[in-house]
């Protein structure tokens, strides 16, 4: 799968309900459910739907005899991350992480604590290899 961009927030949302769906396939009903109280109309869902369908985030399925739709992600969740921050570190650090990591130790939104746990990470990485 190609680098598609990021999602919109509305797009996001959706693919995070179909993520969370307990076979990662659903109907738009079964993403409206997942909106909670405040759903939005029907059709908005759809038409998110078909976006996502042309972007290729998303592919569908007949149901058996109907003519209702089955969408499921094509992507999972740990690889569109992993797409999103590759595309922040390229086009914003370029392509370095410890400026990257630098940016969020100036900007205080990394702790002391914080910071020592990803070293720690990285140390217990280092000597799986």
């Amino acid at each position: 799968m190609g680098k598609q961009g990021t999602l919109t927030k509305a797009e996001m949302q959706i693919m995070n309900i179909l993520w969370s769906l307990p076979s990662m396939k659903g109907t738009i009903a079964d993403v409206l459910e997942g909106y909670g109280e405040k759903k939005p109309a029907y059709t908005t869902v759809a038409t998110f739907m078909k976006i996502l369908l042309n972007k290729g985030y998303v592919g569908f399925e007949k149901m058996k005899g109907t003519k209702t739709l089955c969408y499921y992600p094509l992507i999972t969740k740990k690889d569109y991350t992993r797409q999103v921050l590759d595309g922040v570190k390229d086009d914003l650090f370029g392509g370095s992480f410890s400026s990257l990591v630098r940016f969020f130790v100036k900007e205080e939104r990394i702790s002391e604590k914080e910071l020592k746990e990803m070293l720690d990470m990285v140390e217990r990485q280092d000597s799986f290899s």
